[in-house]
């Protein structure tokens, strides 16, 4: 595989001209069943399986797992700015930063796993049960200059939890 391919395992989101009700429907399928997805993948590995790749340079399954539970975290209260104020700016983060943190080489990702099955859970509600005009509400990223609506946040985040999920199927079989 050439970079490219190992960086996007199943290619870069691309929103859609249209947003229907049923792909909504589908990606929220994706981001309730996600918990379940990377326990599967990532039970009982050993330290050694942990620290393997998906890409020279990539980062290792446990820095996945942690960035799952920081990226997600930073999602759902972006849900809940732009549900409760109009338009809000969120404020970015340095992921790459984030995944060289002392938490995330010293913390067994059990603690992550339990993370993102509380935080999807809780997401997978509230994103059931939003409205149309909810699914039109706003976020401006400044690191993108544009806004974002909701409903392009949620295909983003289906596109998300897959696209980690092929980085630690490509590092386990690497």
């Amino acid at each position: 595989m050439d970079l490219q391919e190992l960086k996007y395992p199943i290619g870069i989101f691309e929103k859609p001209e249209t947003i229907t009700a049923s792909q909504i429907e589908n990606w929220i399928h994706t981001i309730q069943d996600f918990p379940r997805s990377i326990t599967q993948l990532t039970k009982n590995l050993s330290k050694d399986s942990l620290a393997k790749t998906y890409r020279l340079d990539g980062w290792n399954i446990k820095q996945l797992v942690h960035h799952c539970a920081d990226s997600h975290m930073h999602a759902f209260i972006r849900f809940k700015l732009a549900l409760t104020e109009n338009t809000p700016q969120i404020k970015p983060y340095f992921e790459d930063k984030w995944a060289e943190l002392p938490d995330t080489a010293s913390t067994p990702i059990e603690a992550s796993l339990k993370l993102i099955e509380g935080l999807h859970l809780r997401w997978a509600i509230l994103l059931k049960v939003l409205e149309p005009e909810d699914l039109e509400r706003t976020y401006i990223h400044p690191e993108h200059g544009k806004q974002f609506t909701l409903a392009e946040t949620i295909g983003m985040y289906d596109w998300h939890c897959r696209h980690h999920l092929a980085h630690i199927k490509n590092a386990l079989n690497s």
